[in-house]
């Protein structure tokens, strides 16, 4: 669960806010990104919930009982679909992209993913204020859809990202409108174990995704990785289509913040022009274009996402905003040291590219056992507590890494800092969603749900680019050209382990940042007279 966002856990992270409850792996409810608005938790323990909170389940039911289960098998199921696309993505785009001559647009197809789905999860924050989850879910599993066979059929690159530009479009919806789902059809009891069943979905298509790609890539071609997964989003949507019918309705705002909308069109546009730029310097120089496009974005970016957060996000003001802000920074000083972390194990310690990517599996089966482990009803009086354990156990592993550069020490260490880490991230993204359902009244939770994704998303964006300038202004950047031709011992110890270094150290005091952001999440006790 790299970038679960990475959805990951990505993907779980919005719904929630509606309820008031907790979806681990998105930073608001569940743990996951959540995004635009983690309005969920604004609500607090007394809050109106809806509907849903107020039929009080049996003492015994569970998310897989009788009155659930249909419902919480069709969420999991398109969580794992989703989870599966994003891990099979990286076995067959290098394939992809050589076979249609564009591996200059590579990374394109990476971010065009993440620039959409910045708009379209303010988007679906707002449509599922006004109307409800159902419409936007839907909207956005077929936009998923369609950007699959867009770029499974794909003649040349640029066709290509842009299925990719609609598939993010789709799967930001999408991760909204499951939040507020989680919110208005499960009781609020139950939403922790929902929300640790995002994280969940997440470890079988990590573990397996890489291998079942790479067989359908060798076997069949690159295009059916893209073009299969389509006919399986069917079934699972006919599971839960009848749940989803019988949603309460819930409170709904008057009308479409319209200029809420055209700030995540400006932020998604500036967004977009940033990682042009950064993509530019290493080919180009810091050219005339490349300056100009960093500074058009800047000046998008910047007025825009202040007006997306809430006030007070970025001095990290207690309750709401201090959970939103701890969101983005904890995700991306993690995904920041996870992207070099394979380049690392290869060029500085000789590991093949198998090995390295092996690394890292441990991490995604411990988040989703963190996510587990914040779920059990004992815990929560221990929630904040949990979430500064989390951080902590993240900011160790990051600076552990640094300590795998010398040759002395074994390179798997690297792995057990990753199953450390992973463990801390699944108790920190699920409980901060939880928390940000708690804090979020009803009739906000998509625009908070959103705000916790924007946060996400552009946490990672920012931080990951740092990770690059870091790397890439210690010299970092000679080893691209003779990354892949180092293998066994011979490569150990060579290259540029300052840049690596400087990396791990750089977001592992990122992370601490987050640690005193934890210290913050509860609103301040109101004085009393």
């Amino acid at each position: 669960m790299t970038a679960f966002d990475q959805g990951n856990d990505t993907v779980a992270d919005t719904a929630g806010a509606a309820e008031g409850a907790g979806v681990p792996g998105s930073g608001a409810a569940d743990g996951s990104p959540v995004p635009e608005g983690s309005a969920a938790r604004d609500l607090g323990p007394a809050a109106d919930l809806g509907p849903a909170s107020d039929r009080s389940p049996a003492p015994d039911e569970t998310v897989l009982g009788r009155r659930f289960r249909a419902l919480t098998l069709g969420i999991i199921s398109v969580v794992s679909l989703i989870a599966f696309e994003a891990s099979a993505l990286n076995t067959a785009l290098p394939v992809a992209a050589q076979n249609l001559d564009g591996i200059a647009l590579y990374a394109y197809a990476f971010s065009a993913y993440s620039t959409a789905s910045l708009f379209t999860m303010v988007l679906s924050g707002e449509w599922c204020d006004r109307r409800g989850p159902l419409v936007p879910l839907f909207t956005g599993i077929a936009a998923f859809g369609t950007g699959l066979v867009l770029a499974g059929a794909a003649q040349t690159m640029w066709i290509l990202v842009a299925g990719r530009c609609v598939q993010g479009a789709g799967g930001g919806l999408v991760i909204v409108s499951l939040y507020v789902v989680v919110g208005r059809a499960y009781p609020e009891r139950l939403r922790p174990a929902v929300l640790a069943s995002f994280s969940a979905a997440w470890v079988l298509p990590v573990i397996v995704g890489p291998l079942v790609a790479g067989t359908v890539t060798e076997q069949f071609g690159w295009r059916w990785v893209f073009l299969a997964i389509p006919a399986l989003i069917l079934l699972p949507l006919a599971v839960m289509l009848p749940a989803l019918r019988k949603l309460p309705a819930g409170e709904r705002t008057p009308a479409v913040d319209r200029r809420r909308i055209l700030f995540a069109l400006a932020v998604a546009a500036g967004a977009g022009l940033l990682q042009y730029a950064a993509q530019a310097v290493p080919s180009d120089g810091v050219g005339p274009v490349a300056v100009a496009a960093a500074v058009a974005g800047l000046l998008l970016v910047v007025p825009g996402i202040r007006r997306l957060l809430p006030r007070g996000t970025f001095r990290a003001a207690r309750g709401l905003p201090a959970v939103i802000l701890l969101r983005g920074v904890a995700a991306g000083s993690f995904l920041g040291a996870e992207t070099f972390v394979p380049l690392m194990l290869v060029t500085q310690r000789g590991l093949t590219p198998t090995q390295a990517g092996l690394s890292l599996t441990g991490g995604g089966l411990t988040w989703a056992l963190g996510s587990y482990v914040q779920s059990r009803s004992r815990m929560e009086p221990h929630r904040e507590r949990l979430m500064t354990l989390g951080t902590a156990l993240m900011a160790l592993s990051i600076a552990g890494c640094a300590f795998a550069l010398d040759a002395s020490v074994p390179a798997w260490t690297v792995a057990v800092c990753w199953v450390v880490g992973g463990f801390g991230m699944g108790l920190l993204i699920s409980s901060a969603s939880v928390l940000l359902l708690e804090l979020s009244r009803p009739e906000e939770a998509g625009s908070n749900s959103a705000s916790l994704q924007v946060s996400d998303a552009l946490g990672s964006i920012t931080l990951v680019g740092l990770s690059g300038v870091v790397f890439v202004g210690l010299g970092g950047g000679s080893l691209a050209a003779g990354a892949h031709a180092v293998s066994g011992a011979a490569g150990a110890g060579t290259g540029r382990p300052a840049a690596f270094a400087a990396v791990y150290l750089a977001m592992a005091a990122v992370a601490l940042v987050a640690v005193y952001i934890t210290t913050r999440l509860r609103p301040a006790p109101e004085r009393a007279g």
